[in-house]
Formats: C-alpha cells, structure tokens, sequence
C-alpha cells in the first residue's frame, strides 16, 4: 500500500513533476515509424509526458519532434506544410526544421535577423526497430539508447504491436509484472488434465500459486517465481522491470523469449503500451542508431484495433475496449471452458489484462490496497520508482540505467531448475540476450 503522497509521486507524469523529470532522462518511444511513413509525409499529433507535440518526416527522411505551439502567436503546427526539408507554420509562414531552428519567415522584411533569434521547443530522436524513440531531458549530449534486444534484431519492427489505454502508466505496469494472475485470469478455466505432461502448462495449471524471490538490478528489479515441476526440479517464471517503463513478462521460455513492454505515459491517464516481440535471429542486429523504415509494415488497422485518427487521443485504440466492456461475453463466462471461459473476455490476454488495470479507473487510490504475499514484485519496484525519484530530486543522482545500455540486454521466461539452487546462477546464461540456445526444444513451455 502507497501513501497518498507516494500514490501521487509515482504516477504523476506532466512538466515539472518528480516522476515527469525522471522520466525525461531516459530515451521515450514516441511513435512507430510507419505513422510517418515517408519524407514530406503529414505531421502526427503526439502526447508523450503530458506535452502536446508534433511529429514529421523531413525531406531527407529525419524525424522531428516539436513544440505544438508555433513561437510566433500560437498556431498549431499539426496544420503546417511538411517541406523543403522543415514544417512550415500557415498561420504566418514561420518555418522549422528538426532541430527547432527558424530557418524562414516570409512575413519579415528580407534584411531582418530576427529568424536567427527564434527556436521552437525541439526533441531529438532516433529510429530503430520500427520505433522512433525521443530524448526530452536536460543533456545536451543525450545518452545512449538502452541495448533492448526486442528492439534490435534486424526483423525488430515487424514484432511491434501498440495498444493506448485510458489509465495510468503505472497500474498498467504493475499488470504486466504481476506474473500470478496469469494461472487464474488467463487460464482459470484450463484443466491439469488437459496439458501435455512435463510441460510449463501442466506446472502452472497444478499450482496456481507461487512463492517469490524478488532482487534489485543496476537498472531495476527482477524476480523469480517457482513452484513444483518435475522431479528434483522447480518450475520457475522468471521477469524484469527496468528503468523507467520497461518489462520482460516470463511467459515463453526463458534463452528463446525476446520480447518487452514499454509502458509509455501519454499524460497522467492514459498510456502507450509498446510491445516488442521479433521473429528473433540471432547475430542480426541494427547497426547503433541506424533506422530503416523500408521493411517496417503499415501502422496496425487490423480487426482488433479501432483506425487512427488525427485526435491527441486517437492512435491504436483496441477495438475491445471500457466503452464495450472490453466484450465480455456472460455467457462463455458461464460455460467456464477454453482460455476466454474463465473472464468470457475472447479478445486476447491483452485485452483481459486491459481490463483489470484499465477497468480500476484512471488513477488507483493505493491508499485502498491489500497486498499479499505474491504481490513482492509490485512493493520492490515501487520502492525502487520512490528511491529514484528522491535521489534524482534531492541530490541530481542519475537514474539507473541511464549511462548503463548493456544493463539492458535480458531475457525473460520459464525454466525447470534444480531444487535448491540459486535461481540467479543457474539462470545467468540463459537470461543473456544475444545468445542462441539450440539446445532448448520450445515445445516444453506446452500450449499456454
């Protein structure tokens, strides 16, 4: 349970709050690259830590991110020409290139300066993976991008799915590293019985319940949940938080799941979930920096999303969603049979998830929780947020994670592992990203 004061240090997000300010020293998911799909093409409005801005793709194919606001009287750029290698404000002509320099105003007199002595409010960004990732923190130099796997295998930018929920960043987060509930919400109506012996699936489904080992990283917090499997041998879920917004769920099988979760605040209630999860190939990374948006598919319109719009609130909206009751269906629900029966919600594990963390309203009172036993993950990164938060407001402390990009390459999964071992060591190998494991036969994570 947090206290009011603590509630609201960790989820408020907009300029000039604790978390806010965290939160800018680290690199942003900002938008795919395919909402900007080729030079010249139409600016993008983005909400990203409570500031409205707007996204283009110059003439030479380089993101901009800018102030909404035109400097002269306020115009919004949205309504801006993209050309000639900047955005062009049409109230007065006032035109920007990506790095928020003036470089035209056709409504002063030729010989005027004045161009020279105006910046629009400018982020700088960078591409990869199918994700372009914006810097708004105070260095002039930013730091490096985290070396997240997900988002750096060469086929990166087709495993990227993006789902926006109306809550707070926070809540959804703690769904994602909350790895209990998966044995009641996702397979509650799924029978021991019913699952290939051996397997991931039988464990899970015999113990609904876990016991937790919780440990802090240089650039967050991981943990290992374990309960009975095989002979002399545990079953263990084994997951990460990282700085500021990232997790690594265990479902999949640990030394094969390259997957992650960026849990993006728009603003204070509602979140860009960018989800990463590539047809992984081992020794086929993008080159630091480098972006290719050649290969990277059309931005999702597919049967489970509602089609963008141009609205501050109008991009990757699920179909299923707290205007429908996320499409619950009473009936399956009373039938209690198949992975939909036990919530009789068939839209996905996305959207069932959706559904609790979005469903608790736009910002949870924590002052109201009762936490248990199993909810060890959700109190340790929380107190790491706290401790953060008030080593970055007291002293300028960098965040962790910042500076530490390798800090970064892990994987998340399940795995068998000897009773009494150290779940650490015995792990280490296979949670090292960049590593191929042959060795492993996928087939005994079994059908969930």
């Amino acid at each position: 349970m947090l206290s009011r004061e603590e509630n609201e240090l960790v989820t408020r997000v907009g300029p000039g709050t604790p978390m806010g300010a965290l939160m800018r020293e680290y690199w942003i998911p900002a938008m795919v690259s395919s909402e900007l799909p080729a030079p010249d093409s139409d600016p993008l409005r983005v909400l990203l830590l409570g500031e409205q801005l707007i996204a283009f793709r110059d003439s030479n194919g380089t993101v901009g991110l800018l102030q909404n606001n035109c400097p002269h009287r306020g115009a919004s750029l949205f309504f801006g020409r993209n050309e000639e290698a900047g955005l062009r404000c049409v109230y007065h002509g006032w035109k920007f290139d990506v790095d928020g320099h003036c470089i035209d105003m056709p409504n002063e007199p030729a010989e005027s300066d004045f161009k020279s002595k105006v910046r629009a409010v400018a982020y700088p960004t960078r591409e990869r993976g199918g994700i372009v990732w914006a810097y708004m923190g105070p260095r002039q130099t930013p730091p490096p991008l985290p070396d997240v796997e997900a988002n750096m295998l060469e086929h990166s930018a087709q495993g990227v799915v993006v789902n926006q929920l109306t809550c707070n960043w926070l809540q959804a987060l703690e769904g994602d590293i909350d790895t209990i509930h998966a044995g009641l919400l996702h397979y509650g109506a799924m029978r021991v019985e019913d699952q290939p012996p051996g397997t991931f699936s039988e464990y899970q489904i015999k113990d609904r319940s876990a016991k937790f080992q919780v440990v802090d990283t240089e650039v967050g917090a991981s943990y290992g949940a374990y309960r009975d499997g095989p002979p002399g041998q545990n079953y263990w879920r084994i997951a990460h938080f990282l700085f500021p917004f990232l997790t690594m769920s265990p479902p999949g099988v640990l030394g094969l799941n390259v997957s992650g979760i960026c849990w993006v605040p728009m603003d204070d209630e509602h979140t860009l979930a960018f989800g990463m999860q590539p047809n992984r190939q081992i020794g086929q990374t993008l080159p630091s920096g480098v972006a290719s948006t050649a290969a990277v598919p059309p931005v999702p319109n597919s049967p489970s999303h509602l089609p963008n719009t141009t609205d501050w609130y109008g991009r990757f909206l699920p179909v299923a969603n707290s205007t429908n009751d996320f499409q619950i269906d009473r009936e399956l629900q009373r039938q209690n049979r198949g992975l939909a029966g036990y919530t009789g919600i068939a839209a996905g594990i996305a959207i069932q998830d959706h559904a609790m963390t979005w469903g608790m309203g736009p910002i949870y009172d924590r002052t109201k929780e009762r936490l248990g036993t199993t909810d060890a993950m959700v109190i340790r990164v929380r107190r790491r947020l706290l401790a953060a938060i008030h080593a970055h407001q007291t002293n300028g402390t960098v965040p962790p994670g910042v500076d530490n990009p390798v800090g970064y390459r892990m994987r998340s999964g399940g795995a068998f592992l000897p009773k009494g071992a150290d779940w650490l060591e015995a792990s280490r190998n296979l949670r090292e990203a960049f590593v191929d494991h042959p060795e492993i036969d996928p087939a005994i994570k079994g059908p969930l």
